[in-house]
């Protein structure tokens, strides 16, 4: 069992689902703002940063402009990260949600990491 919590971190993207969706969920959208490089091989995902050892993750689970669910092959079953698009109900404004684990005390720092990568995802998408 894993000691890591689950969080959660909301964006508003001024972007259509089916576009944000591309950049969530393909090699070639998340080597746009997420990792240096990524390759898929046999439904493997490996991303690489700055020449370094690449890390490997897998889709768990997907609906087409939904969400994509993926987990890294070093990590418990039971942990995640995920990409969910929502719409808000009155200004129809498409919101994303990054789901993801951390340790408690790595939760901030966690959160600032991502908050840097969609913020790299937004400029990438003109939004």
């Amino acid at each position: 069992m894993s000691k890591k919590q689950l969080f959660t971190l909301e964006f508003k993207v001024k972007s259509s689902p089916t576009i944000l969706f591309e950049f969530l969920s393909t090699p070639t959208g998340l080597q746009e703002w997420f990792a240096d490089k990524v390759d898929e091989w046999e439904g493997e995902l490996s991303f690489s940063w700055s020449g370094g050892a690449p890390d490997k993750a897998i889709i768990v689970d997907m609906e087409q402009d939904k969400f994509v669910r993926y987990r890294w092959l070093h990590a418990p079953k039971e942990e995640y990260f995920e990409f969910r698009i929502a719409k808000t109900e009155i200004s129809n404004q498409t919101i994303l949600i990054v789901a993801d684990f951390a340790d408690k005390s790595e939760i901030k720092d966690q959160s600032q990491l991502w908050e840097y990568q969609v913020k790299e995802l937004l400029y990438r998408i003109g939004s």
